[in-house]
């Protein structure tokens, strides 16, 4: 198991002991997610397929918190950023923007990038090196930004 994993799972255990339910429930989410990630993939998970669950679980998490805003389910909305709140103590610091837009160049440049055309190979180059610290959808705005100009 990775150090990661190993945190989140002794986290489970001290929300148990704390009687902090909202804590407990949500990585213990995380950790079925994490379990069913290893069984997929057939193999013992390294630290970065460990972040990447863990990113995938902000994501829909934040995905869900828009859908209930919209509804006008604010109680919803205000349990799902909680969970994010868990969640991401265990991810790496995000991307500021100056550095996000740093990384996008580098990317366009790495590549060869000059068109929209290409969007997905900087993408693939971008998530792959900077995997739990950069935003999909920050980083291709960032990316249109840079190839339009």
């Amino acid at each position: 198991m990775s150090a990661l994993a190993e945190q989140v799972a002794a986290s489970v255990k001290e929300a148990m002991r704390a009687g902090d339910a909202l804590k407990r429930d949500t990585l213990r989410m995380v950790m079925a997610d994490i379990k069913n990630r290893r069984i997929e993939l057939g193999r013992e998970l390294s630290e970065d397929d460990v972040a990447a669950v863990l990113a995938r679980s902000v994501k829909t998490r934040k995905e869900s918190r828009e859908q209930y805003e919209a509804a006008g389910r604010e109680e919803l909305a205000a349990r799902e950023q909680a969970e994010i709140e868990v969640i991401t103590v265990f991810l790496p610091e995000p991307m500021g923007e100056d550095e996000l837009r740093a990384a996008v160049v580098e990317a366009v440049a790495e590549v060869g990038a000059t068109s929209r055309k290409e969007t997905g190979a900087v993408m693939k180059v971008l998530m792959g090196r900077y995997r739990g610290r950069i935003d999909g959808k920050r980083a291709s705005g960032v990316l249109a930004e840079v190839l339009d100009s």
